[in-house]
């Protein structure tokens, strides 16, 4: 041991005395050297000697005994300092050869049903040591020269990891230079499967650049609106490198479009919003994959239904740690029509894979208000109260009082209004304990939206009952102005109109709704953007403003039907209960003078649509 730290100590006052010569020409120099010279399972030793010469080292710069001597310590102390730099990318390097070596070992001893799942681990972005697309493409090269010329069953399916790799990284280079394109081209941010196939975000554009079958015929599947089932079954193959090269194709295009997205410091909170939508739409994407591919019948379906739960994992809890991770929101920013009707059931399942972890908890909180919005109460308390418990237990307060509240406007929906009450009271407690302004003011919003209901329940009819009542809504909108959070804004202006409807003060439930509506736009909550304009509806009622009505109500009963909320079916009474009064020829031409004005909104489909819903109201009267 001695000899090594002596050998050390002179390799070091030899580079220096190199660098102090003139001999040493660039910092390469110095990387070569202490590769070739410091030996393997030594490198701690290495750095004991190194942080000594440059205890010393700047111990004499700092304490001179003459000009001179502390001009050659201020050389030496940059030579150190080039050393030290050029260590640290030796380890960094070492670092990568052993998470490749690490990585092939995973992947050649593993047996064969679980090796695309051992791969998918390999390259998930959520690990300490993430491999670039260089290092991947070694691993790649690394595990083919491994196999050789064997022709066994184990070396081919290795091979085609290999080949998928390769492939994977090759369909990337191809795609990366329109990863953002089609926002410029499209003048919108949509990553969602709605529209038409040129405005369905991205996927036109790169199922016409990608020349792999599997991911172009994937992105033209999606582009188009089709069920992935339906796609799934016209596939001539599943072989296993196809499925590899899409998962990294996948994960490079949207790790690429979050991090192009986060950066948007021009308007943080656009880029947020987009973020956001893109984690979900991605994970819902490899959700659905894994349901249909559960739906058929072949050799290698298990391995590829457990590769694609775990895909959805990696995103979800890659998500789940973001700094705008919506715990106070949903996820139809998104998604519409059959995705997100299904998207719930899709995600539910990964998660059962996974113990009580902070991730989980977040995610749970995210999927059980989307079910609230869904109208499936008992379920979205089910979420709630499970994603409560694990953010106890791991300490995640934030999380724990998002959930209370969360809990709160779940029992309204259930009519539990002294549950309710309780649930607001909790959160707010707690909030205010934990420094937690957000949580406050949503706690906030809740008590005062409770006790409207309550109130109303039992008939109580004293003005000051509401007038308590609505002091906590807009406590809590005064705070959420300050914190400047657009999703929680769009809850209070909308609780606060609702409390006014209530009243019947249609007025300023009006003004309010409005201002509702707007945030909701921005924040691209689709169910709050609903029901406020089912709100709203009722409100321009109550004023015999027939217009506004016929087009708010059609409005939000299109929008909270298309994302499978049973809210739609109030906006659809009323609208049908003033067919009744001024007759469906009347009502017909006023939303003929709001045709414009509605397709801005849902387009000329959901336009069309409209008087289909309001059937479908009647018939399931």
């Amino acid at each position: 041991m001695t000899d090594s730290i002596d050998r050390y100590f002179q390799l070091i006052d030899e580079i220096v005395e190199a660098t102090l010569k003139g001999k040493i020409r660039s910092k390469e120099q110095v990387y070569q050297t202490l590769v070739s010279k410091v030996s393997s399972g030594s490198g701690e030793m290495f750095e004991r000697c190194l942080a000594e010469r440059t205890s010393s080292t700047q111990q004499q710069v700092d304490n001179p005994v003459s000009e001179i001597k502390q001009a050659k310590a201020t050389r030496i102390m940059r030579a150190l300092n080039t050393i030290s730099s050029e260590w640290q990318r030796v380890q960094s390097q070492n670092r990568v050869s052993e998470a490749i070596a690490t990585a092939i070992q995973s992947i050649t001893t593993a047996d064969p049903a679980d090796r695309f799942t051992v791969l998918l681990r390999v390259i998930d972005p959520n690990q300490q040591q993430v491999l670039n697309s260089s290092q991947l493409a070694q691993l790649a090269k690394t595990l083919q020269q491994g196999i050789g010329s064997s022709d066994s069953d184990s070396a081919q399916e290795i091979g085609q990891l290999a080949t998928g790799i390769t492939a994977g990284l090759a369909s990337w280079g191809r795609l990366e230079n329109d990863l953002v394109s089609w926002i410029y081209d499209q003048s919108q941010g949509s990553l969602g499967f709605g529209g038409l196939p040129e405005q369905r975000g991205p996927w036109m554009l790169w199922a016409k650049k990608v020349n792999s079958p599997l991911p172009q015929s994937l992105f033209q599947a999606i582009a188009y609106n089709q069920p992935l089932d339906e796609w799934l079954a016209r596939q001539p193959s599943l072989a296993l490198d196809a499925w590899v090269e899409l998962a990294l194709l996948l994960q490079y295009l949207q790790r690429g479009l979050v991090n192009w997205f986060d950066k948007m410091v021009y308007d943080s909170k656009v880029g947020a919003k987009l973020s956001i939508s893109t984690f979900i739409v991605f994970a819902v994407l490899w959700s659905q994959l894994a349901s249909a591919l559960n739906q058929i019948s072949f050799a290698e379906r298990d391995r590829l239904v457990n590769g694609c739960f775990q895909v959805t994992l990696q995103i979800l809890r890659a998500f789940a740690v973001r700094e705008y991770f919506p715990l106070y929101g949903g996820v139809f920013a998104s998604l519409s029509g059959q995705y997100l009707r299904n998207a719930l059931d899709y995600l539910d399942e990964p998660l059962r894979r996974v113990q009580g972890t902070q991730e989980k908890a977040r995610i749970l909180t995210l999927l059980g208000y989307s079910l609230r919005a869904q109208g499936q109460y008992d379920r979205a308390k089910a979420f709630h109260q499970q994603a409560l418990d694990i953010a106890r237990n791991e300490g995640d307060r934030h999380c724990e009082i998002a959930n209370f509240n969360h809990l709160s406007r779940t029992c309204v929906g259930n009519k539990n209004y002294t549950e309710a009450i309780n649930y607001s009271q909790r959160a707010l407690i707690l909030a205010r304990q934990a420094g937690d302004r957000l949580g406050e003011a949503n706690a906030l919003a809740n008590l005062g939206y409770s006790e409207v209901f309550q109130a109303q329940h039992s008939q109580q009819i004293e003005p000051e009952v509401y007038e308590s009542a609505i002091n906590y809504l807009e406590q809590g909108q005064q705070l959420l102005e300050r914190l400047g959070d657009r999703q929680s804004q769009a809850l209070c202006l909308s609780s606060l109109g609702i409390a006014y409807v209530v009243i019947q003060q249609p007025e300023k439930a009006i003004a309010y709704l409005e201002q509702g509506w707007q945030a909701a736009q921005f924040s691209g909550d689709l169910y709050l953007q609903g029901i406020n304009l089912a709100y709203l509806s009722q409100a321009s009622y109550s004023l015999q403003d027939l217009e506004t009505t016929i087009y708010t109500g059609s409005l939000g009963a299109y929008l909270l039907e298309q994302i499978g909320a049973d809210d739609w079916r109030q906006p659809a009474g009323l609208l049908t209960i003033l067919q009744g009064q001024i007759g469906a020829a009347a009502c017909q031409a006023i939303l003929a003078q709001q045709r414009s004005k509605i397709i801005a909104v849902i387009g000329v489909d959901g336009y069309d649509y409209i008087p289909q819903l309001l059937q479908k109201y009647r018939d399931s009267m």
